[in-house]
C-alpha cells in the first residue's frame, strides 16, 4: 500500500474529469454494470471535512514538529493576552478614581488631562450649574498629592488627597457612608483600603486598633475610617478628606478654587440632554461630561498622549509575528517533506483548491491546539501577576473571543504565505 493510499482510505474529491475506463467485453446476458457512485457534496462541512482530517494526520505524523508549532501559537498566544491584560488594566486603574466618583455630569478645567494634575477653575461655576432645573445638586471637589508616611516603617511615598463634602449625594464612594460623619471632624481621613502595600499595614492596623495618627504632608491626622477606590498608574493610593481639613494639608490652597464638580440630576431626567444645555450656557472656561465621558477623557490621555499604550500595542504585534513565523516554518517543512504525495494527489485528480483547504485546515488545527493550552496558562498568569502588582488583571470572555480571532488570522496568514510551496506540486516533475 503506497502512502497516499495510507493517509486517504476514503473516496477522493475528483476535479470532475472522468477517469479513463478500461474497455471490458461483457456477456449479452450478464447483469447491468454496478451505476457509476455519487458525486461529492459541495456543503462547506463536506469540502471541510476530508482536507482538515488529511490535515490532521499529517501534523500527527511528526509528533515533535506537531509540539514544536502547539508551543510557538500557544507562546504568542500568551504574550497576547498578557499585552492586551496589562493594557485593559492601565486604562482601568487610571479611571478607578473618576470610574468610583458615583455622580451624574462633571465640570472640569479644559486644560485638565488627567485627575492627577488638574487645572483648577472658579468654584461659583458648580453653582451656576444649579440654575438648570433637573440639576438639584453640586458638590465641588479638591483634588492634589502629597507625601504619605509608613505608618509601619516611616517610609514615604506620593498620595492622592480627594477633598468633598461627604455628605453631599452627589458623590459616593465605596465605604464612604459608614465614615461620613468621622470624616469631618478636624484633622481626620479615609484612607484606600485598596491602596498599594508600600502604603504600609494602614488597613488591618485600622481594622484590629481602630483610628490611630498617621502623617500626610506636614501634619499629622488622625485615620478614622476605610473607603474603596483602588490605585492607579497616576496614585498608588488615595485618602478622602472634607474641605476643611484638606486645606489644612494644602495651606496654599484657595477655596474659591476647585478641581472638579460633581453634579446629580433628579430622577427621571435625561443626562445627554442636561449635559447638552449646560454645555449651551456655562462659560467656556469649564467642560461639561457625563459620567462614562469623563472615564474615556481620563483613558484617552494614558491612551494617546503617553507611550504607554503604544508598547503594549506594539508587544502584542510582535507576539503574532514570532507566532506566525513559527507556523509559517512548520507548514513549510510538512509541504516540502510531503510534495511527492501533494504531486500524487493532484495526478489521481484532486484539485488545488482541495491542497489549498488542507494547508488552512493545518492552520485551523494549529491555532486550536495551541490557542487552548494558552489561554488556560495566560488565566493562571493573570492571578499570579494580579497578585503581585494589584492591577484588576481578569480573564474576560470578548478578550479571549478577540485573541483567538488574532491567533486564527496568524496561522490563516502563515498558511496563505506556504501554499506558494505547492506550486512545486507538479506530478510531471515527480513521475
Amino acid at each position: 500500500m503506497n502512502e497516499t493510499t495510507r493517509l486517504l482510505p476514503w473516496a477522493p474529491e475528483r476535479t470532475g474529469e472522468a477517469a479513463p475506463m478500461t474497455p471490458v467485453r461483457m456477456d449479452a446476458r450478464a447483469a447491468p454494470s454496478v451505476p457509476p457512485p455519487k458525486p461529492a457534496g459541495t456543503s462547506l462541512p463536506s469540502m471541510l471535512y476530508l482536507p482538515v482530517r488529511l490535515a490532521w494526520r499529517q501534523l500527527r505524523a511528526e509528533r515533535a514538529r506537531l509540539f514544536s508549532a502547539m508551543a510557538g501559537v500557544m507562546f504568542a498566544c500568551v504574550l497576547v493576552f498578557m499585552q492586551l491584560g496589562f493594557r485593559a488594566a492601565l486604562f482601568e486603574s487610571a479611571t478607578a478614581l473618576l470610574g468610583g466618583m458615583r455622580a451624574d455630569i462633571f465640570l472640569m478645567h479644559p486644560l485638565t488631562t488627567a485627575s492627577f494634575r488638574p487645572e483648577g477653575f472658579p468654584r461659583s461655576r458648580a453653582y451656576q450649574a444649579l440654575a438648570d432645573a433637573d440639576v438639584v445638586e453640586a458638590v465641588p471637589i479638591y483634588l492634589a498629592q502629597t507625601t504619605w508616611r509608613n505608618p509601619a516603617d516611616g517610609s514615604r511615598r506620593t498620595i492622592q488627597l480627594v477633598g468633598f463634602d461627604s455628605n453631599a449625594g452627589a458623590l459616593r464612594f465605596d465605604g464612604i457612608e459608614a465614615v461620613s460623619e468621622a470624616v469631618k471632624r478636624p484633622d481626620t481621613i479615609a484612607f484606600d483600603r485598596r491602596s498599594r502595600p508600600e502604603f504600609g499595614p494602614a488597613a488591618a492596623m485600622f481594622e484590629a486598633h481602630g483610628p490611630f495618627d498617621v502623617q500626610l504632608g506636614g501634619r499629622m491626622m488622625e485615620l478614622a475610617g476605610l473607603v474603596s477606590i483602588g490605585a492607579s498608574f497616576g496614585a498608588d493610593g488615595n485618602a478622602v478628606l472634607s474641605e476643611t481639613n484638606f486645606r489644612r494639608i494644602m495651606r496654599g490652597r484657595s477655596a474659591s478654587v476647585i478641581d472638579l464638580a460633581a453634579l446629580k440630576v433628579r430622577d427621571g431626567a435625561d443626562i445627554a440632554t442636561v449635559v447638552a444645555r449646560l454645555r449651551a450656557t456655562l462659560p467656556p472656561d469649564v467642560m461639561v461630561f457625563s459620567r462614562p465621558e469623563l472615564v474615556a477623557h481620563e483613558r484617552a490621555y494614558w491612551e494617546n498622549a503617553t507611550p504607554i499604550g503604544f508598547i503594549f500595542a506594539f508587544g502584542s504585534l510582535m507576539g503574532l509575528i514570532v507566532g506566525m513565523v513559527i507556523v509559517y516554518q512548520i507548514l513549510f517543512s510538512d509541504i516540502a517533506n510531503h510534495i511527492r504525495e501533494y504531486a500524487t494527489l493532484k495526478a489521481i485528480g484532486y484539485s488545488n483548491g482541495f491542497l489549498s483547504r488542507v494547508v488552512m485546515g493545518a492552520a485551523l488545527i494549529l491555532a486550536i491546539i495551541g490557542f487552548i493550552p494558552g489561554i488556560i496558562v495566560s488565566t493562571w498568569l493573570y492571578g499570579v501577576v494580579g497578585g503581585a502588582t494589584f492591577l484588576p488583571l481578569r480573564m474576560e470572555m470578548e478578550r479571549g473571543l478577540t485573541v483567538f480571532g488574532l491567533i486564527f488570522g496568524m496561522c490563516v496568514i502563515a498558511g496563505l504565505l506556504a501554499m506558494r510551496k505547492l506550486r512545486d506540486a507538479d506530478p510531471a516533475d515527480m513521475f
